[in-house]
């Protein structure tokens, strides 16, 4: 795989996986349905599936070639960045939409 489809592929995983907590309804994306989820399970959602999308790109990295040693700087500009990507779920289900 090229380092470039790589990013891309990351970057498209992040799009996603920022957005699915507010569009989705079931607790941690397979439990049962709740018809008003509380922001909490949304943040949760959030930190799991950043998690995740921090694991893909550290094992996309490592198929690739050496993995780099991050400090807490980078993690915190990924999670900044994370949190970015999703403010389009989050205007549409807070904003747009209304809470009920």
């Amino acid at each position: 795989m090229d380092q470039s489809v790589a990013v891309w592929l990351v970057l498209a995983a992040a799009v996603i996986a920022a957005n699915l907590p507010y569009f989705n309804e079931r607790v941690l994306l397979v439990g049962p349905r709740q018809a008003p989820k509380s922001v909490w399970w949304r943040l949760l959602e959030l930190a799991l599936m950043a998690v995740l999308t921090f694991a893909l790109g550290s094992a996309l990295e490592g198929r690739i070639g050496q993995r780099h040693a991050q400090g807490w700087e980078f993690y915190a500009a990924a999670a900044c960045l994370f949190i970015t990507l999703g403010f389009p779920g989050f205007v549409w289900r807070y904003l747009r939409r209304g809470r009920g």
